[in-house]
């Protein structure tokens, strides 16, 4: 969790002596509380899930390892609020991971223990005087196979190192039996800064072999940030061309080129905007919104021209189109007029053909304006968004972005393809 949460002494200091009272205005929980159906393994496969869905949304999240069978301490390396909800979403459900969460921020106050224990299955440790009683109050915990999450680091990274660790997590391992297991999280320090904002970032968690309980905490420090060097080194592995990709769609001359291609393609060009996005918003999910919108302004600008340009007699190129389709779109027209546009998304006749053809029937302008302004706006915000979140998706495999760029490519010339043909 975050703060500056100090679980037992550095290594080398001596245990803090005195009583485990609760001190004024901590909310503890009372006896049979570890019991509650909130901490079942249903509730844990549930918060599994629920962080999984949410990390998944916000760039993915991808497990090596797996925790020993039985109780075992894990300790993991410390940069961001969001280190807990990594660890809920990749440790196993079965374990009912337990997180250690200082209790004078998290359990101050009733609705913030409550969401503490509910979201994060937290249980509160005092910063000062009780806080080696509080962990060792979870060896029972650990004898019945549960997982005890602890941050021995005591405070949130800010400089991509791992400090040293407090000995509170390697004093708990030793009374309750249990292995110590190093946990690596690389990506969270990109998703949610220290004083940062939330982004998008694939997080990485990277499960190492258990230390034996009787391990320093020298030795889990040492496990920590290797496993977390490792992980990182792997989370950093990215395509050059997507990056060189993603650079210019998230800039002035993403948005231009987007609108010049829609603009080109309502007149005369004969690849869609669609394919654009399909290569920038996958590279760039971020800018996605961005370069729909000002796709769709593109074509709604260049089916004006064209518009113009037909009525006034002027027939452009219209590369990969067919006789058929021009048939089609005339016998629509004489019975929906500006409203026969709402066919394109889904037909596969060109753009550029409804507007040329609508300049030659007559359709007013404004009519046409208004119904194509709907009909190319749900296609390209549509298309767009799918891009994005298929990006988001497989952010894990973006050094392969390469690959997605040649699969892509293929797809669009097959499907382009079989469009013709179907209307020759």
């Amino acid at each position: 969790m975050s703060g500056r949460e100090r679980y037992g002494p550095k290594a080398g200091a001596r245990p803090v002596p005195g009583s485990i009272a609760d001190p004024p205005g901590v909310d503890r929980p009372e006896p049979g509380a570890q019991d509650r159906p909130s901490r079942s393994r249903v509730a844990s496969v549930l918060r599994r899930a629920l962080w999984w869905c949410v990390l998944t949304l916000t760039g993915g999240v991808e497990r090596r390892g797996r925790l020993p069978r039985g109780g075992c301490v894990v300790v993991a390396n410390h940069s961001s609020h969001a280190d807990t909800a990594a660890l809920l979403a990749a440790l196993d459900a079965r374990h009912t991971p337990l997180i250690g969460a200082a209790a004078d921020y998290w359990f101050a106050s009733r609705w913030r223990s409550r969401i503490c224990r509910r979201l994060a299955a937290g249980f509160p440790l005092r910063r000062t005087g009780g806080g080696m009683g509080d962990l060792l109050s979870m060896a029972e915990e650990l004898r019945a196979g549960r997982a005890v999450v602890l941050f021995p680091e005591g405070t949130r990274g800010s400089n991509g190192s791992v400090g040293s660790f407090h000995r509170g997590a390697l004093v708990l391992a030793h009374s309750a039996g249990v292995p110590v297991v190093p946990v690596g999280i690389a990506g969270t320090d990109r998703l949610l800064p220290k004083h940062g904002r939330l982004r998008s970032s694939l997080v990485r968690v990277r499960i190492g072999a258990p230390l034996a309980p009787t391990a320093t905490p020298e030795e889990a420090r040492d496990a920590v940030a290797e496993l977390h060097r490792r992980t990182n080194a792997e989370s950093l592995r990215d395509s050059k061309v997507r990056r060189w990709v993603a650079a210019r769609a998230a800039s002035r001359w993403g948005l231009l080129i987007a609108f010049c291609w829609a603009f080109a393609e309502a007149l005369s060009w004969p690849l869609m905007p669609e394919l654009l996005l399909g290569i920038a918003c996958a590279a760039a999910p971020r800018a996605a919104l961005r370069l729909s919108l000002t796709a769709w302004a593109g074509s709604i600008a260049g089916a004006l021209l064209a518009l113009h340009i037909a009525a006034a007699g002027v027939a452009l190129p219209a590369p990969l189109t067919t006789d058929r389709m021009r048939a089609e779109v005339q016998q629509q027209l004489v019975t929906e007029s500006a409203d026969a546009v709402h066919h394109q998304p889904w037909n596969g006749v060109p753009f550029k053909v409804y507007a040329a053809e609508a300049g030659r029937a007559g359709v007013p302008v404004d009519d046409w304006l208004l119904a194509s302004a709907g009909a190319r706006g749900s296609r390209t915000l549509t298309v767009g968004l799918a891009f994005a979140a298929l990006g988001l998706l497989l952010r894990r495999y973006r050094r392969c972005y390469g690959i997605y760029l040649a699969l892509l490519a293929g797809a669009f010339t097959t499907g382009l393809t079989w469009i013709v043909i179907g209307w020759q």
